[in-house]
């Protein structure tokens, strides 16, 4: 059945969110959960430096089978970090800054909560924030009682809400330099040049198909479309996420699709498979297990094709019909959404085949020479177009 939507579970999805698609949402997502699942091992380790002596655990907020999207849009209210120490337990908020900041911005509802008896609002107990900032680089672990005493409530255009606004002289204050942050700061910039080289490959489709989305937003139209191959699958497909529909019987196209899958799928191929089957799989409130038995197979093989066709420079090759670049513009866009699919399948079916995925693009072979390939190769692209 297609998903229904629950306004309790879409409480937060603000009007940014709806204007764009599911999968687009899902991207600016992972953004911030690239930047948490990087950080997270170090600091496992910086908290087991400031209390040697007792027992000290960081995890991400639900543990080890999380999301990092929300199945019917919109925004979390858990911490990002829970941090056991010893007996103590305290919510840990992250936030990073890539640049200069006149004022150093958090959210009212991050720092403080409401009082049911006085209905002011007091600093939250056991809950820190940690801020990563890429200028040094450098960090800080903050109570919310000193952002409450140091900053002036205002309104962040960005957010379209109020927040705590400390002044930067104040808050850089607390900034502590620590080099070993710099090739983490480094993966984290690699991952999310990545994700957005990866889901360019959306806009140049919808550019490749614009006459047929648009003449379906123009007319609404009502269309019956039987899709016969995976060029007129993936274009319904397409269209019908585009438009915010549901094919009718979207499991039998669910397990209808999976028959275009085999070992002499190009990478392209493999791009547009993987999009219908986050499609139709994101939209269905529940797949019978003989479904799920079919997916589960077909999500591992399709990983592991386009892991096969990762080269030692970085780049991803299946076919010498496209370009090395574009292959790899595929390849990324795969592995992007299978890894979703991957941990979705996990958190809401109890799939046990799959481990959960510790860091966003872990199934890339090399991040930093597949970073460096795309910057190379780009550069050099763009050079060429210059000089014609």
């Amino acid at each position: 059945m297609p998903m229904k939507r629950d306004a309790k579970t879409t409480y937060a999805q603000s009007s940014d969110i709806k204007s764009r698609t599911y999968l687009e949402y899902r991207r600016d997502m992972k953004k911030k959960a690239i930047a948490e699942l990087e950080v997270l091992p170090w600091l496992n380790k910086k908290f087991k430096e400031m209390y040697p002596d007792k027992q000290v655990t960081v995890v991400k907020s639900g543990g080890d089978k999380f999301l990092w999207f929300l199945r019917k849009g919109g925004v979390s209210r858990a911490p990002d970090f829970t941090v056991t120490i010893g007996d103590e337990q305290i919510e840990l908020e992250f936030q990073y800054g890539k640049k200069k900041l006149e004022y150093y911005d958090f959210k009212i509802s991050k720092v403080t909560r409401k009082n049911k008896l006085t209905g002011e609002r007091e600093p939250i107990k056991n809950k820190k924030l940690f801020f990563l900032d890429w200028d040094g680089p450098s960090y800080a672990f903050v109570d919310q009682e000193w952002i409450h005493q140091n900053g002036v409530e205002g309104m962040v255009q960005a957010w379209r809400s109020m927040a705590f606004r400390v002044p930067s002289q104040n808050f850089r204050e607390l900034l502590v330099r620590d080099p070993s942050l710099k090739a983490l700061c480094d993966s984290i910039d690699a991952k999310l040049e990545i994700l957005s080289y990866g889901f360019q490959l959306v806009e140049i489709n919808k550019d490749r198909l614009s006459h047929l989305l648009q003449k379906v937003v123009d007319d609404d139209a009502k269309f019956e479309l039987i899709p016969k191959d995976l060029d007129s699958f993936f274009k319904v497909c397409m269209i019908l996420d585009n438009s915010d529909r549901v094919p009718r019987n979207a499991n039998i196209w669910l397990i209808y699709l999976l028959t275009f899958i085999n070992d002499k799928n190009t990478l392209e191929d493999v791009s547009r498979i993987v999009y219908c089957l986050d499609f139709l799989y994101m939209k269905l409130d529940k797949l019978e297990k003989n479904e799920i038995e079919s997916l589960v197979p077909a999500i591992r093989k399709l990983l592991d094709h386009v892991k096969r066709c990762g080269q030692s420079d970085g780049s991803y090759v299946s076919s010498a019909r496209y370009a090395p670049l574009d292959e790899t513009r595929s390849a990324l866009f795969s592995i992007n959404l299978l890894e979703d699919m991957v941990q979705d399948s996990i958190h809401e079916y109890k799939v046990v085949e799959f481990t959960p995925v510790k860091r966003i693009f872990e199934n890339v072979g090399d991040i930093d020479r597949t970073h460096g390939y795309i910057a190379s190769n780009r550069t050099q692209t763009d050079h060429t177009a210059e000089r014609q």
